[in-house]
């Protein structure tokens, strides 16, 4: 499991998501962190290594989208993956323009999220 060594943080409010989709990850051999919200994310331990960030865009506080903006004008740079219910092609417009290297509609297969980050990291 040559992935282990990688960390991906799951940035939902969904509880059930995020467990679902820590434990695929897992499965595949990656570290996974989760975080409810994105303040959570930003108020984590900083020496909590990242290398992939799955974040969702309809948090309830700060939206995905604000949050990778955030880490961006902070000169944090990650790779990352949009998890999204919403339809709205602004919304995709917004987020690419921000930076991500995926933009996942949910109900998106497990197969699709592993391939995005398999790319992201460059595997």
């Amino acid at each position: 499991m040559e992935n282990l060594r990688h960390a991906v943080a799951i940035v939902d409010d969904d509880a059930s998501l995020r467990r679902s989709l820590g434990r695929l990850l897992y499965a595949y051999g990656f570290l996974a962190e989760e975080y409810a919200s994105a303040e959570a994310f930003l108020a984590r331990d900083p020496q909590t290594a990242i290398d992939c960030l799955v974040l969702d865009v309809d948090l309830g506080g700060m939206s995905g989208i604000d949050l990778q903006r955030r880490l961006k004008a902070e000169g944090i740079i990650l790779p990352v993956i949009i998890i999204t219910a919403l339809e709205a092609r602004s919304v995709k417009a917004e987020a690419e323009k921000v930076g991500c290297v995926a933009y996942l509609q949910k109900q998106f297969s497990g197969a699709a999220l592993i391939a995005a980050i398999n790319k992201a990291l460059d595997l």
